[in-house]
């Protein structure tokens, strides 16, 4: 259970939409002037490439729920194996075809048969996936980012996230967000939600007694990679 008394965020489409286009669209800034080589960067989400995350963002703008299905069908309902089929799928032959197709999905309101609030979340982690190893730095709305660690912090439907901060007490520093008990762990609501997700590049961001437990649980399992 969250600090906050909300309805749940993902109970309101209509108003998470918006902050996945806005996030959409800072993305697709942030990434305007790419040399090809930062565009092959190796991003947070282990063995993508800063455009094959790109790629996979705009596969999830268009794939809804009987693609989906199929596709999983196909891959004989191997996850891993339909992501890199999908990413493929939108990567086209240059990082500017990347990017065009990316930019062509921001006001997309098409998804897999997950919660929007899902596709935001996507959204942000993806975005920090590749902006941070690329030195970019994004000032989110606090509302954007507690609206996603409120969503991590109680499901483990897309990546594991509830599982690896149990018996943890999140505490943002600069926002509302406070989730679960147990352990302190204290940092931005940015660095808390990454953390997890299983990026530990965020963990030095991070104080309190229960950062070391959260060391020791690592990245259990691919989520931390590929989530």
């Amino acid at each position: 259970m969250t600090g906050s008394t909300r309805k749940p965020a993902a109970s309101r489409p209509r108003e998470i939409w918006p902050l996945v286009h806005a996030e959409r669209a800072a993305l697709a800034a942030d990434l305007a002037d790419l040399t090809d080589a930062q565009w092959a960067t190796p991003s947070l989400c282990t063995g993508f490439s800063t455009r094959e995350v790109l790629a996979h963002l705009t596969s999830a703008a268009n794939l809804n729920a009987v693609r989906w299905l199929a596709g999983v069908v196909r891959c004989r309902f191997d996850f891993d194996r339909q992501v890199a089929m999908r990413t493929a799928e939108w990567l086209g032959a240059t990082p500017a075809d990347t990017l065009d197709g990316f930019r062509r999905a921001v006001t997309s309101t098409t998804k897999p048969p997950l919660p929007v609030i899902a596709m935001l979340g996507e959204t942000v982690v993806h975005g920090e996936d590749i902006r941070r190893p690329l030195g970019i730095h994004r000032d989110y709305p606090v509302e954007t980012v507690t609206r996603v660690a409120e969503y991590y912090s109680g499901s483990d439907l897309v990546v594991l996230a509830k599982g690896r901060i149990g018996g943890l007490r999140l505490v943002a520093t600069d926002g509302p967000f406070t989730a679960g008990s147990g352990l302190l762990v204290s940092g931005t609501t940015r660095a808390l939600l990454m953390a997890m997700t299983g990026r530990t590049a965020y963990w030095d961001e991070l104080e309190g007694d229960g950062v070391a437990v959260l060391r020791e649980r690592g990245v259990a399992g691919t989520d931390g990679g590929r989530g």
